[in-house]
């Protein structure tokens, strides 16, 4: 059954993506070196953080290690679009910058040696994340959201001299927030008022496999699967698309489904003595997710490297990661494809393409380091076409417009302590 009508474009005004330096809704990278070096990390061993990118990656490990720290997120989103009448001609009805723009994400990971060719590990990560908050302006329909997903995974790997496999099993905690208020627009008759359910929380069960070969002195091959993760929050996008469903804008009101999709990883890394360099390249399967496929996200193709100098007591990296937008404009010129693109374009803009990224460690004792990194997403500036959204509306005098422009640039600086005990 097709989704894609009006009520699934204000549905998806919930997931409001921002909260990340992201690739589509998902952290480019998890972990300082990983963060600092592009988002590598399915081929280059950075210890107990590549346990979600590689779970064979952690067989490299010499003894046992633990690192804990976190990533503070600032994106900078700022939105406008002409539907309705202005307070003056020429000037934009809605226009604000979305006051969601600080996010703190946590990370803790541990692996330990159990013979010679085992090693055992467990992580708590962050992995994702969306928001927006819009509550103080009618015209951007007061909407706010939230979504965090944390993923739990132990990890055991098996490896010999030159190659090695590892399995993670993960279970997925995430949580979803939403509500929106269209009273004050010329939608506010149609049901939209003070529309939302509270938070909804959920558990989900996935894995993530990988291997790794070390095909010659210093260069090491690998690849990675992560399986996709369906989770379901009861109430709130059905809360969300019952109005329209009233209206027999569709035909029932949508379940409350939204999959984190699967992932196909390769990658390489080459060590150069005290330098390293490293390449992935990675596939994004949104256009397989439930939910995010029924709101037009196609698969993004994700291109990062990363190079870095290492000595015994300090290390430099710097990267580049780069990444289609995964939502793709619609006929504007339609009511579908209007109201799609307008909803995507202010309220999920996961629009950010290209991370510029450095970073550094330090040796603090003999068995602690500590580590960070920065990341820079610049500005993108996407306008799609909105003149269809009035066609056809089920309230007499509902107006078109032209355009829903949205502005969007992100940092974000993580800080970690590593700690060897052996």
């Amino acid at each position: 059954m097709k989704k894609t009508k009006l009520a699934l474009a204000l549905t998806s005004a919930v997931f409001a993506s921002s909260a990340m330096a992201t690739n589509g809704t998902n952290m480019i990278g998890i972990g300082a070196q990983s963060m600092a070096m592009g988002g590598t990390g399915v081929a280059a061993y950075f210890g107990a953080e590549n346990l979600l990118a590689n779970p064979a990656l952690i067989g490299k490990s010499q003894g046992t290690e633990l690192i804990f720290g976190g990533t503070i997120f600032a994106p900078d989103v700022s939105s406008e679009h002409n539907l309705g009448e202005p307070a003056s001609p020429g000037e934009p009805v809605g226009k604000d910058s979305s006051d969601a723009n600080l996010f703190v994400v946590p990370s803790a990971a541990f692996n330990s040696r159990i013979n010679e060719n085992m090693v055992y590990g467990i992580g708590m990560f962050g992995t994702s994340g969306m928001g927006v908050d819009y509550q103080d302006n009618g015209q951007m329909f007061r909407a706010q959201s939230a979504l965090q997903i944390l993923r739990f995974a132990p990890a055991l790997a098996f490896h010999n001299e030159t190659a090695g496999i590892g399995f993670s099993p993960i279970i997925q905690y995430g949580a979803l927030d939403i509500h929106y208020d269209g009273s004050e627009t010329q939608y506010g008759t149609f049901g939209l008022e003070d529309a939302g359910h509270g938070m909804a929380q959920g558990l989900g069960f996935g894995y993530s496999i990988g291997g790794y070969y070390d095909a010659a002195p210093g260069l090491t091959l690998a690849a990675s699967y992560t399986s996709g993760i369906e989770m379901e929050y009861k109430g709130q996008l059905s809360s969300a698309s019952q109005p329209f469903a009233e209206f027999g804008m569709i035909p029932e009101a949508f379940d409350d489904k939204l999959e984190q999709p699967a992932e196909m990883k390769v990658g390489a890394s080459f060590d150069m003595g005290s330098l390293t360099f490293t390449a992935d390249a990675r596939k994004i399967m949104w256009s397989e997710a439930k939910g995010y496929k029924d709101f037009g996200w196609q698969d993004q193709d994700v291109f990062s490297i990363g190079a870095k100098y290492s000595t015994k007591s300090y290390w430099l990296a710097a990267g580049y990661n780069t990444g289609d937008n995964p939502i793709k404009e619609q006929d504007g010129t339609t009511t579908e494809g209007a109201t799609i693109n307008f909803f995507n374009n202010t309220f999920f803009p996961a629009t950010t393409e290209s991370h510029i990224t450095v970073g550094g460690g330090m040796a603090i004792s003999k068995k602690a380091t500590i580590e960070g990194a920065f990341v820079y997403a610049p500005e993108v500036k996407t306008r799609v076409g909105v003149s269809g959204i009035g066609d056809d509306y089920p309230i007499a005098g509902a107006a078109s417009g032209d355009y829903s422009e949205t502005k969007h640039s992100q940092t974000a600086a993580t800080m970690m302590i590593r700690y060897n005990f052996d």
